[in-house]
């Protein structure tokens, strides 16, 4: 742990490094770290100033936070695709039609594959990749709806629960990626009653970057692949049991042969 710790850092500083100089040489591209060193030069002497180790930490959690969870998500939904096949050939009916004739899909075809876009949504809706958002710390006595929160108190909230509750759901343990068709309700953080990335001042930054991911890769496996369970299993013998953790990662790997039709 200790070699990929000093390994890691090795990586980030020689990449704030060469972002420094070509910053200081006015040759600088419009990425997150770019702005993030410029405005440490800008507000060195502000309250708000970001040092250099805050800065590795906002680039530590881009490569890691999007990964862990991208990776997740991406795997619980071919899970659940797999376990109901019926969905996942209405899904590559969509994806081989948009991209009929090209070995691979691109963003812009993502962009009309609506159902597609529904069947990310309800797998992250039933498996959400972080169940607990990211805890927060109330900064002074409040009172939220006749409950009495002391300063200084930790705040979780339950996005899981929130997106399967049956008071807002329909048959909430279903798979039924029809529900987000033709439905206002989205992941941006308007809508509480799915709120995947949080909401508000809080949410998750990555958004876009995380969605953008999830849906390519996933439209281009369903376009170039077919997919089976291995060895005759059955689909009743898919184990969909969840591991505990901050991050929602299936307790057995999934295991799928991959039959390419290109």
């Amino acid at each position: 742990m200790e070699k990929a710790a000093i390994e890691i850092d090795a990586f980030l500083e020689a990449v704030v490094r060469d972002h420094t100089i070509a910053l200081d040489n006015g040759a600088p591209n419009d990425d997150l770290l770019y702005n993030l060193l410029k405005f440490q030069k800008q507000d060195a002497s502000s309250a708000f100033s970001i040092d250099k180790d805050s800065i590795k930490g906002v680039i530590l959690n881009m490569f890691f936070d999007g990964t862990d969870t991208t990776s997740s998500v991406l795997e619980w939904t071919m899970a659940a695709l797999i376990k109901h096949p019926d969905i996942m050939r209405k899904l590559q009916n969509e994806v081989r039609d948009v991209g009929r004739g090209r070995l691979t899909i691109t963003g812009d075809d993502v962009e009309k594959m609506h159902y597609l876009k529904a069947v990310v949504k309800e797998s992250m809706r039933i498996y959400t990749p972080l169940p607990l958002l990211v805890a927060r710390e109330a900064m002074q006595d409040v009172k939220v709806m006749g409950y009495d929160i002391k300063a200084g108190t930790q705040v979780l909230i339950n996005a899981w629960a929130v997106a399967t509750d049956l008071a807002v759901w329909d048959n909430p343990e279903e798979f039924s990626p029809e529900r987000f068709l033709n439905n206002p309700i989205d992941y941006k953080g308007l809508h509480f009653d799915f709120i995947p990335f949080g909401a508000g001042r809080r949410g998750c930054p990555g958004i876009q970057y995380a969605m953008a991911i999830n849906e390519l890769a996933l439209a281009n496996l369903v376009h170039i692949f077919d997919f089976a369970l291995p060895d005759g299993k059955r689909l009743e013998d898919l184990d969909m049991t969840s591991e505990t953790g901050m991050t929602l990662h299936k307790k057995s790997p999934l295991l799928a042969i991959a039959t390419p039709r290109l």
